[in-house]
């Protein structure tokens, strides 16, 4: 793995978090706008997008496998209030899927915007 532990500081806190035993402390990090797509595809042509506001969040949040899956990071950087996340979910430390996420982070250090597509059908390692 690259050596990236501060090229995208706030979403890699956020993964560290979701994978933690409070994952639902990341509402703590979002904007009062705001918004994001989460598209989730588990093969095969199927994809769930999780989009919208705080309430999608929520509902992305409660679906869930709490401690099933974890987040890895494989590349980052960042430009500017924009971060970009290149990682691997694994399931009981096995790749399951690839993922890249893109997220803006405000003025006041509060995530605005999140764009995350995930795939079982490829890997970068």
């Amino acid at each position: 793995m690259t050596d990236t532990s501060t090229a995208a500081p706030f979403l890699t806190a956020w993964f560290e978090i979701l994978d933690g035993d409070e994952p639902s402390r990341i509402l703590d990090l979002i904007s009062d706008d705001f918004s994001l797509s989460i598209l989730f595809s588990t093969g095969d042509g199927n994809a769930t997008d999780f989009a919208g506001d705080r309430d999608a969040l929520v509902g992305y949040l409660e679906q869930r496998e709490k401690g099933t899956r974890t987040h890895h990071l494989l590349s980052a950087t960042t430009l500017g209030q924009d971060e970009l996340f290149l990682g691997e979910v694994r399931r009981g430390g096995a790749p399951e899927a690839t993922f890249v996420a893109a997220g803006r982070v405000n003025g006041d250090g509060r995530l605005q915007r999140l764009l995350i597509g995930r795939s079982s059908e490829i890997r970068f390692t």
